[in-house]
């Protein structure tokens, strides 16, 4: 039905658009102007009085607008004819030679002078001479003696005899007709428009009930839906329009003003009025005052001024007023908005440019409604014409461009390189394989594409996310902010290409927020990945699957590796599946720990699950031996004392040696760490002189009772939230236990850094011999203080 509608809408419009149509479509969007209006004065004064009260307005205004325009345009005519020796002297300056290519310019030039006002006695001259030339005749000159055939004068051509007619004077009443003729038109058209307006206004229920039941009466709710978003819409635009070109109307009037241009009022109704034209209304309005500014200035500079107003206007007003005001747009795309003028302006002229914008409006708010008007809304509409993942999948199928990669990097910069992945990638990824199993990609094609989209990996896995803080890696060059909880995860493929370049994306995402993540080739058989997954140390395993892969392999995979490695944590990825109960409990039962569709979801759950792992790791607790190693601690008398120049000199001597900022000879009680020497450590640390065991790096060596080194603490679970190591931004740590005759650790020898480094087993057999040497300065000094007191 809404076809036959449309239909015959455009084949009344082609035969009766001036005289029907256009008045129905003028009617239409005053009334749509003019609705809120009047439901606002119907609370206070009921409807009928509303709508007149809302007419009587509208018409004082026009005829008020329309006297004061026409006042103002008699008295520009009555001073045009004022200006005529500034127009004569501007076409002196454009006078050109007569010879030459600008001839019949110049003679275009000298009839536009002979029509201007004033010149009318130069005119009857030239009438009366052609007058003479045909009443007098033109007698040739005698014929000259022996003179060559060619200079002899040929005789003139016959002259056209002149009747002269008397034409009768009009009558008044013909001289009445004469006039009033061509303004009936318009005015009678003034008055249709005007009362088809009372009528919509006085019952727009009832003609919003007819259009439901021609559009959409089986569904009652859709087409309501569309009418208000076309009313909503048009109005909006309407409304911001007329403010907008309101505006525009008062800025060009005051600017003219300024300039010195007069009849200032009418240039700025035309503005306002002109500019409801898309494109070209407003350089239309332009156009008058500029001529305008030429006849009434002697010289250049007011034309110029009044130019360069306009376009500073134009400008100012098309890219920062309208797009301010109009908020929303009206959805309809710049192409459209041209073809329909032009459309509209063919149907109706004039006043159809003016009426396009509105009515190309309302047709794509009812495409977006309407299915069987689904058509116009893809060639209108200013959405895009492909969602984004279709556009994605487009692109890749024309290599020969190379713009994938640059089309998936502008969708980043307004989002993040998970989401890309989530909502664009991975169905792009499931539409190419579902095409390879109904034969639209054959086994080339398919080859070809995954190859392509791996190069689109690998490209974005050097671009910075700037939209997700989650996706931004530290700053390597000096920022040390503390990361999430690290572990090492394994990433799989479950069978085919397309798993793995899905694994690659996630070990990409994990490695952009520092977990130590790897992903295995698809290349590996079953029992290769299961070996790898053995031989790794891996704490948790995602195996990744891509639609149209079945759960079949993926639960198969996920048992083989749960029956050899019980304790991995394993989260299966169905990348862009739909959420599937049965499937999750038949994975679970296979052994997964967490089933998830979304690598957003992945990377959240992998972040928790390094959280949990990194309270299981937990901290060395003291052995059943701490009694006898603090006891003889007790004995040595260490804690607290003051500073030992030959340990300073070692310790200095340690921090140059292995080339580290910090190097310190701490000593270890149940409770406290005490620095009994130092060297680099911050003035307000070294005042301090101890802190809790528990903070303490070197409190874990002693109560291991082993050398420890953490080549970067940030990826070391157990201290890479320890608040003593981040507030002072330390990196490594190599430490060595300070032990007693008896085996027993009391202290620690270590060595710091600001950054991760290496540290090697010649570096580590340093930091024992030098605490060996430690050790043995401090009890020899013990040993003798004893015997001195025993000699006393």
């Amino acid at each position: 039905m809404i076809k036959v509608v449309i239909t015959a809408f455009v084949i009344a419009g082609l035969y009766f658009g001036q005289e029907i149509l256009m008045p129905l479509a003028m009617a239409g969007l005053v009334t749509v102007l003019l609705t809120p209006i009047v439901v606002h004065l119907e609370r206070w004064i009921g409807r009928i009085a509303a709508v007149f009260v809302a007419m009587i307005v509208l018409v004082s205004f026009a005829v008020g607008v329309g006297g004061v325009l026409t006042g103002q345009m008699i008295n520009l005519a009555e001073k045009l004819p004022d200006y005529k020796e500034n127009i004569r002297g501007k076409l002196q300056t454009l006078k050109m030679p007569g010879a030459g290519h600008f001839s019949k310019f110049n003679e275009m030039l000298a009839e536009l002078k002979r029509e201007l006002p004033g010149n009318e006695e130069q005119k009857a001259a030239v009438q009366a001479q052609a007058a003479l030339q045909k009443v007098i005749p033109v007698v040739p000159p005698p014929p000259v003696p022996n003179a060559p055939p060619s200079s002899i004068a040929k005789p003139a051509a016959p002259t056209t005899p002149v009747t002269v007619v008397e034409t009768r004077r009009a009558t008044p009443m013909e001289a009445a007709a004469a006039l009033i003729t061509p303004v009936m038109g318009p005015l009678g058209t003034t008055a249709l428009v005007l009362l088809l307006v009372t009528c919509m206004l006085l019952q727009r229920e009832s003609l919003r009930s007819r259009l439901t039941r021609l559009i959409g009466r089986a569904n009652i709710s859709a087409t309501r839906r569309a009418l208000d978003d076309a009313f909503a819409r048009v109005s909006r635009y309407l409304l911001m329009q007329f403010l907008v070109n309101l505006a525009d109307g008062l800025v060009v009037a005051a600017g003219l003003y300024l300039i010195g241009v007069p009849n200032v009022l009418v240039w700025g109704v035309l503005a306002m009025l002109l500019r409801f034209i898309p494109y070209v209304g407003a350089w239309i309005a332009a156009a008058f005052p500029l001529l305008l500014s030429i006849a009434v200035a002697p010289g250049w500079s007011m034309l110029v001024l009044a130019l360069s107003m306009f376009v500073v206007v134009e400008l100012l007003f098309a890219n920062a007023v309208e797009p301010w005001l109009y908020g929303s747009h009206t959805g309809v795309s710049a192409f459209a908005l041209i073809v329909a003028a032009v459309f509209w302006t063919w149907m109706w002229g004039a006043a159809g440019l003016v009426l396009a914008t509105p009515l190309t409006v309302c047709l794509v708010v009812l495409a977006r409604h309407v299915p069987d008007l689904a058509l116009l809304g893809v060639l209108l509409s200013d959405e895009e014409p492909l969602a984004p993942h279709e556009e994605f999948y487009h692109r890749l199928l024309s290599p020969q461009d190379k713009d994938a990669g640059d089309y998936a990097e502008a969708c980043i910069k307004s989002t993040s390189l998970t989401a890309f992945y989530d909502s664009v990638f991975i169905p792009s990824l499931a539409a190419i394989e579902r095409d390879h199993q109904i034969g639209e990609l054959d086994v080339t094609q398919l080859v070809a594409l995954h190859g392509d989209m791996s190069d689109v990996v690998e490209e974005l896995g050097s671009l910075p996310d700037e939209k997700s803080e989650a996706d931004k890696p530290d700053d390597e060059a000096g920022g040390f902010s503390t990361p999430s909880p690290t572990c090492r995860v394994l990433c799989l493929p479950a069978r085919a290409a397309r798993d793995g370049i899905a694994a690659a994306m996630l070990q990409q995402l994990l490695q952009r927020r520092h977990y130590s993540a790897q992903s295995l080739s698809v290349q590996l058989t079953t029992g290769e990945l299961i070996e790898a997954v053995v031989q790794d140390d891996a704490e948790i395993l995602c195996i990744s699957a891509v639609p149209p892969s079945t759960i079949l392999q993926t639960r198969y995979l996920c048992g083989k590796l749960r029956a050899r490695c019980p304790r991995l944590r394993i989260i299966i990825g169905l990348w862009g599946a739909a959420a599937d109960v049965e499937a999750t409990k038949r994975l679970r039962a296979a052994g997964a720990d967490d089933v998830v569709t979304t690598f957003a979801e992945a990377t959240a759950l992998i972040s928790k699950h390094a959280i949990v792992l990194s309270h299981e790791a937990g901290l060395a607790t003291p052995s059943i031996d701490e009694s006898e190693r603090l006891a003889e601690l007790g004995a040595l008398d260490l804690m607290d004392t003051a500073a030992e120049p030959a340990l300073d000199r070692i310790t200095k001597k340690v921090s140059q040696i292995l080339n580290t900022p910090i190097a310190m000879v701490n000593i270890i009680n149940a409770e406290r760490l005490f620095f009994k020497s130092h060297l680099g450590l911050p003035d307000s640390v070294a005042q301090s002189k101890s802190f809790s065991r528990q903070l303490s790096v070197c409190g874990q060596l002693v109560t291991s009772n082993k050398p420890l080194v953490v080549e970067d603490i940030a990826r070391d679970r157990r201290f890479s939230s320890n608040p003593w190591l981040q507030n002072l931004k330390l990196r490594f740590y190599a430490g060595v236990p300070l032990r007693t005759s008896s085996g027993h650790a009391i202290g620690a020898l270590c060595v710091l850094d600001y950054k991760p480094r290496k540290f090697g087993d010649h570096e580590n057999r340093l930091l024992e011999v030098t605490a060996d040497e430690i050790m043995e300065l401090m009890e020899g000094r013990t040993k003798q203080a004893a015997q001195e007191l025993v000699a006393a």
